[in-house]
């Protein structure tokens, strides 16, 4: 059950969407209000333990610095200043304008724009963007997470999660660091390790994890494509890949085996800095370990080889021969809810000629992504290319932060006719708004929460408390979809219909639901033997002939990125450092920086510099330094830490300061490593294209570092 009595008080159960992974929360009620949140011990997935994040709930939810009401501008964009108006005003104006937009210039002239993932509520804005009649939904998917989901799913026809509760024999964490950004993955590892098995860590930085590594693999920030190739290599010459499943179950090994010659473990350590030797051993230790998974993490999808680099290491699993089975890769059956089949997000509102209008439809992105690059948004929107982007609708996000060249995205939305943010907190992008709405923090939503980069798994939220004025996301997706002419496709009177019909194929309704807490989905084992893969062919495609159909590489072929000291050798001098990033636990990308708990425990942007590094330089622990790049200067205070490579520069990701002006949009610039990275997409190449996601490179280009004041 989900109320429990403790005397006078009750306990109700959750799920914390601070982040995405799905954590079980007890609310503590006392006459009606949460005084506590704590793990709940029955939740498969947390089982009881929370990070600072969720133990920082109440804090959020009461923050005086939340944003109550609507408000709308008063005076000049960005200027900070608002006045308080109704729901019903708010909405009205912003139905006004849409509209207007719509009729004078096209509904794709309105931009839709998400955040970080907030699982349904993700798929309501889609739809909304749909019946509007407009193409440019903009996600940051291309840089999370969509690069690995996609190739695994093109190339074996399924998304491959690692199996690490069986254990395996051999633990591969991949540019992943889950102690900072997935806590109870991170326990279960260190289980498995308890219990036997080998762990070998890839990663620039030698965290916690790697410590504890049989293998720390230390490779340049960038690289990890022409790693995956080495890899393959030295399985296929050293005939230690799984030939029965290859022979059997997979097309392309031929033409595979002759393309990865190339990729020799000589060339692989010139590319990555990582001694072939070390290579070596640590890939026959993978290969000849049974079972095995690899663990990927986000840092793979940020570069130009985000996709390609995904299906190299699906290439991995599969020869590997980990695909199905227990300890390795494996399939879980799909949930009995409704998700992104067109009766929901109704993309079939559009037609295929305004889907082909769509501002990212000349760079060549994969067909089976189906929204827009930020990209080609701000480009959009300042060059007027392919048309103009004159409106956006923003939900959840924090662009000014968190999107690639921050001086583009600034331009661009101050050029903006009209902006709307909808957010918990006025960030800096919020200041530039024209209407700015509250939203709900996960106390105050009564909603389904599906976990996206998790096991399937659906979890009920519980509405417990209201703050002022404070809206759902699908409250206000709903209200403005009936204003803008469109109820229709919203005909729902309120939330809880909504999920009755996403609940219809479990057989649940959501009062129901709530009282059950959660349906969790079932590992399959070995469905190919019965069925084959799940692509064209039946089988693992290792050569993609829908990929070489599209124009793109059918094997996997390593890019390098722009701004490195081979791509530019000319700049180097000037910029003898490679600057990639790191997260810290207390914070989501750049939310949490006003919560007090969140902030002491990390108070100032941190920056990890090789302490032989700042000897040369000067800097000693605690120095504000400057970093540098083409495009701009940020500071951020040193930290000497002998895990990193000397010639490496490591700063933190999403740093403004919310106790600052408002006026001066928080500071927005003054430690924001996104006014150092580049927003183009490169497609340089005659067979295919070097960036068939549309991913920047965020990691891995060259910068310069100096002693700040």
């Amino acid at each position: 059950m989900n109320i429990m009595n403790e005397g006078k008080n009750n306990m109700l159960k959750s799920v914390c969407t601070i982040c995405p992974k799905g954590c079980g929360v007890l609310i503590h009620m006392e006459k009606d209000i949460p005084y506590k949140v704590e793990g709940d011990f029955e939740n498969p997935l947390n089982k009881g333990k929370l990070c600072i994040k969720g133990l920082s709930t109440l804090e959020y939810v009461y923050h005086p610095d939340r944003l109550r009401h609507p408000l709308m501008r008063s005076g000049e964009r960005g200027g900070g200043n608002w006045k308080q108006v109704s729901w019903d005003e708010a909405l009205d104006h912003v139905a006004e304008v849409f509209n207007k937009i719509k009729k004078n210039h096209g509904a794709e002239s309105v931009a839709f724009i998400r955040g970080a993932s907030k699982s349904y509520l993700d798929i309501f804005l889609a739809r909304l963007a749909n019946v509007f009649g407009s193409p440019n939904l903009a996600t940051m998917g291309q840089c999370c997470h969509v690069p690995r989901s996609m190739a695994s799913t093109l190339t074996c026809g399924y998304y491959a999660l690692p199996d690490i509760e069986h254990p395996p024999s051999c633990i591969v964490v991949w540019g992943y660091n889950p102690e900072e950004t997935f806590f109870y993955e991170y326990e279960t590892i260190l289980e498995a390790i308890e219990h036997g098995s080998k762990l070998i860590v890839i990663d620039p930085r030698k965290t916690n994890l790697a410590e504890k590594a049989n293998f720390w693999i230390q490779l340049r920030p960038g690289t990890d494509l022409a790693l995956a190739l080495g890899m393959i290599n030295i399985m296929i010459n050293e005939d230690c890949y799984d030939q029965d499943f290859v022979d059997k179950w997979t097309i392309g090994f031929g033409e595979l085996k002759t393309h990865i010659q190339k990729y020799t473990p000589e060339k692989v350590e010139e590319i990555t800095w990582v001694p072939r030797k070390l290579l070596k051993e640590m890939t026959i230790n993978y290969a000849k370990s049974k079972p095995a998974c690899i663990l990927l993490g986000n840092a793979i999808d940020h570069n130009l080889n985000s996709f390609q680099t995904a299906r190299a290491v699906t290439i991995l699993r599969t020869i590997s021969g980990n695909l199905g089975v227990p300890g390795g890769e494996i399939e879980w059956k799909a949930l009995p809810l409704l998700g992104r089949e067109p009766a929901v997000m109704l993309a079939n509102k559009i037609p295929i000629e305004i889907m082909e209008q769509r501002v990212s439809a000349k760079c060549k992105i994969l067909p089976l992504f189906k929204s827009v690059t930020p990209d080609t948004v701000i480009k959009a929107v300042l060059e007027e290319d392919p048309y103009p982007i004159r409106a956006a609708f923003i939900q959840g996000a924090n662009p000014l932060l968190t999107y690639p060249n921050v001086q583009n995205v600034y331009d661009a939305f101050r050029k903006l006719d009209f902006l709307v943010v909808a957010d918990m907190f006025m960030t800096p992008t919020a200041v530039l708004a024209d209407i700015v709405l509250p939203v709900a923090s996960f106390l105050e939503v009564d909603s389904i929460f599906v976990p996206p980069q998790n096991i399937p798994i659906a979890l009920a939220q519980r509405k417990v408390v209201e703050i002022g004025e404070c809206w759902s996301d699908f409250k206000i997706i709903i209200e403005l979809a009936k204003r803008l002419g469109l109820g229709e496709d919203f005909i729902w009177e309120n939330e809880e219909q909504a999920w009755n019909e996403i609940l219809k194929p479990s057989g649940f309704t959501f009062e129901k639901f709530k009282q059950i807490g959660e349906i969790l989905s079932s590992k399959l084992y070995g469905q190919y033997e019965s069925k084959g893969f799940n692509t064209p062919s039946g089988k693992v495609e290792i050569y993609s002939a829908r990929l070489k159909k599209w124009g793109y590489d059918p094997i996997p072929v390593y890019d390098e990125p722009p701004e490195t000291p081979y791509s530019e050798p000319e700049s180097f001098q000037k910029y003898p450092f490679i600057l990639t990033s790191w997260k810290p636990s207390p914070y989501r990308h750049s939310w949490g920086h006003q919560i007090n708990k969140l902030r002491t425990s990390n108070p100032e942007p941190i920056v990890l510099i090789n302490p032989e590094t700042g000897k040369k330089l000067g800097v000693q622990d605690g120095d504000w330094v400057y970093i540098e790049t083409k495009r701009g200067l940020i500071k951020q205070k040193a930290k000497l830490e002998s895990g990193i490579d000397a010639r490496l520069i490591v700063a933190e990701f999403g740093w403004w300061y919310p106790e600052r002006e408002v006026s001066d949009l928080n500071r927005w610039k003054e430690s924001n490593i996104n006014l150092l990275t580049d927003d183009e997409t490169l497609y340089a190449r005659i067979m295919g294209s070097a960036n068939e996601m549309g991913s920047p490179t965020l990691r891995g280009i060259f910068c310069n570092v100096y002693k700040g004041g």
